[in-house]
């Protein structure tokens, strides 16, 4: 990949978001002999927050200490991982790095049902962090003054997608890069004769999607969209990723127009926001309606899997190997105004070294994490997106050439939808959720609905 410029320079103090793009929710801490059934729905993508008693607390901090202390030897550093569909190959990382260098790392490994944050929070309480943890962007100054900087590590030379912030410096390590849009099935698109490069305006979009539901008989396919608004188990996405292509779609990786409106008071821009209704109106009209209300992360994955639908409101992360479709896939942009040819991608998130934990032993594993040994792994069995300029290894992931794509030709947006307010996706995800179910009637009114969501919200 060419070089690419997308430190993030955060100001002004944002509060902890444990929220992610295929990232991030935990309910167990598994050490370095554990393996993980989680699916990739179960990754960070869950923003719940979950209360838990005094005692269960107690509890789980507990576990989690006695988990790491029982099996990491004396000296090893501890990396919290937060995508548990890739825990067995950061344990294979974890063994050949101790093969390599003699140095080992204790892999811990989130995810199920408890935010993560609530997890780093007991952890943190019980004086028991890792010394490697995963944050996404706007979780930086909740940690301001107990992250190491590693500025001027080796690896730094070799990625413009480190996270830089103006406080602390270089503080995050991209280990992988990760895309949103719409995810499309090309063999389907062939078949009916769009021309997904088309995509680029809300014309060409209806006329696309018109064609494909007149064929749908023809192309064997259930709905033209695979698109969920069901709030308690895909409000992350809805109230995240899709929210934030009104933020970035069409805007370079560094243009921060609309982001540092919503975090001015939760200012939105009312022409934009009523196209973006628009666009999320027409999905509406044409998903899948067993699915778009009431439907569930792995239904959505699994009927695109299965050819059921043209497009998906999901990322790389929701088909990670060649083995899951008999398909090409690739990504078209939410065009809702004309020319947006945009997709979002960058580091959803990014490993950290605890600034009181073995700062050392964790610039040297990030080191090797970036040469060619890890990358093999990471890129290759994981599945992961290298950030890395001199990495040898195309991904495997399906989408990854269309990505490559789109990144080449610097036609990418930034993850900005996650330096907005903690918690508003709580709330913008039930006025999709209204949106879909009809209550909420047009554009119109869902534009002054999230306004007057996104306001009250910013101002409590």
């Amino acid at each position: 990949m060419k070089k690419k410029v997308l430190s993030i320079l955060l100001a002004g103090t944002m509060v902890l978001s444990m929220t992610a793009c295929g990232g991030s929710s935990a309910d167990t801490a598994s050490d370095t002999t554990a393996s993980t059934d989680e699916t990739a729905a179960e990754e960070t993508t869950t923003e719940e927050s979950t209360e838990e008693s005094t005692e269960e607390a107690a509890t789980e901090e507990t576990a989690t200490e006695e988990s790491s202390d029982s099996t990491a030897s004396a000296g090893a550093i501890r990396l919290l991982n937060g995508k548990p569909e890739i825990n067995d190959q950061l344990l294979e990382l974890a063994e050949l790095y101790k093969t390599e260098t003699g140095n080992e790392v204790s892999i811990e490994t989130i995810g199920g049902d408890t935010n993560a944050s609530d997890e780093l929070k007991k952890m943190y309480q019980a004086d028991n962090m890792p010394d490697i943890f995963v944050i996404e962007a706007n979780q930086a100054a909740t940690w301001d003054g107990m992250l190491a900087d590693l500025a001027g590590e080796e690896w730094t030379d070799k990625t413009g997608f480190e996270l830089v912030d103006e406080n602390m410096g270089t503080i995050g390590f991209p280990y992988t890069v990760e895309a949103t849009a719409l995810g499309y099935n090309a063999d389907v698109l062939s078949a009916a004769g769009v021309d997904p490069a088309s995509l680029t305006s809300p014309d060409a979009w209806k006329s696309a999607c018109e064609t494909l539901d007149s064929k749908k008989d023809e192309l064997g396919i259930t709905a033209v969209f695979g698109w969920c608004a069901e709030p308690a188990n895909l409000g992350w996405s809805s109230g995240t990723h899709v929210f934030g292509q009104y933020l970035d779609a069409g805007l370079k990786a560094d243009d921060t127009t609309y982001i540092d409106m919503l975090n001015d008071g939760g200012k939105i821009d009312t022409d934009r926001m009523t196209k973006f209704a628009e666009f999320i109106g027409m999905m509406n009209q044409y998903s899948d309606p067993n699915l778009l209300v009431d439907g569930t992360y792995d239904n959505q994955v699994a009927g695109f899997k299965e050819g059921k639908y043209a497009f998906i409101t999901q990322g790389n992360w929701c088909v990670t190997s060649p083995e899951d479709v008999s398909f090409e896939v690739g990504f078209a942009p939410y065009a809702f105004e004309d020319g947006i040819n945009t997709i979002i991608a960058g580091p959803p998130s990014y490993w950290v070294a605890y600034k009181d934990g073995n700062v050392d032993a964790a610039k040297t594993f990030f080191n090797w994490c970036a040469g060619d040994s890890a990358q093999d792994i990471l890129v290759n069995k994981a599945g992961l997106v290298s950030p890395f300029d001199d990495c040898q290894y195309e991904a495997t992931n399906p989408f990854y050439k269309s990505m490559k794509s789109y990144i080449d030709a610097g036609n990418y947006s930034g993850w900005h939808t996650m330096l907005k307010k903690d918690g508003l996706q709580n709330e913008t995800c039930q006025v999709f959720a209204d949106y879909a179910k009809g209550t909420i009637a047009d554009a119109a009114e869902f534009t002054d609905k999230i306004s007057k969501v996104i306001t009250g919200y910013y101002n409590n």
